[in-house]
């Protein structure tokens, strides 16, 4: 029984060490120590109610060149008293076969009320909330938002994080001053640090000029 249990040990141990990231990736913590992760998608809070395939540890993963600009955008939010909460960054294909999945179970509906009230689920992908490929998948792109360091708390954008409607749009009108006022300063320091934004989600940014712009790596969040 020893000699079991010895065998398992040595086998974890072997195939955490066996693990390591494509060149050209880094963890981001590795980068940023002080950014703050809540990775949705390693979670059951997302709008599939699920922990997503792929996702297999609490691991935030970006290009290096990626993450060596995002550490500019923290530097200079931090003289500020504000910082980064990443809640999605580097995202494998399989996870986004997941998303594919789970579109065409049009039963499934569980997190609607949350996620995508005032959308069908069968538009989704038309409206261009999900698709078959995703800019994640390349590993310069990221899904964050700005916080109050003392606090801990996010500063209010109007609407949560990968919420399927106009009202996470970038320039959505119907925003009170607070609320505007926060998306065009993430808005604008990403955009001064080298990403661009996708106009749908207010929280979604790539980097202009990325490693691998045809790639769509598929290992796995460990």
């Amino acid at each position: 029984m020893k000699r079991s249990i010895g065998f398992v040990f040595l086998f974890w141990v072997a195939s955490l060490q066996a693990f390591e990231l494509p060149e050209g990736f880094v963890y981001v913590k590795d980068v940023i120590p002080d950014i703050q992760v809540e990775l949705r998608y390693y979670s059951t809070n997302n709008f599939v109610g699920a922990r997503i395939e792929g996702y297999h540890q609490l691991k935030c993963i970006m290009t290096k060149r990626a993450a060596n600009a995002l550490k500019e955008v923290q530097d200079a939010l931090k003289k500020f008293g504000l910082g980064l909460k990443i809640f999605d960054a580097y995202r494998p294909q399989r996870a986004v076969d997941h998303f594919k999945r789970w579109a065409k179970d049009l039963d499934d509906t569980k997190m609607k009320s949350q996620y995508y009230p005032e959308s069908q689920k069968k538009n989704l992908f038309k409206h261009g909330y999900i698709a078959s490929k995703s800019g994640h998948s390349r590993g310069s792109t990221i899904d964050l938002t700005i916080i109050d360091l003392q606090t801990k708390e996010e500063l209010d954008m109007g609407s949560p994080w990968d919420f399927f409607g106009e009202i996470s749009w970038v320039d959505y009108p119907d925003l009170d001053k607070n609320q505007r006022a926060n998306r065009m300063l993430l808005n604008s320091i990403m955009k001064e640090k080298g990403f661009k934004p996708y106009y749908k989600e207010w929280w979604h940014f790539t980097l202009r000029i990325e490693p691998f712009p045809k790639t769509y790596f598929d290992f796995p969040v460990e």
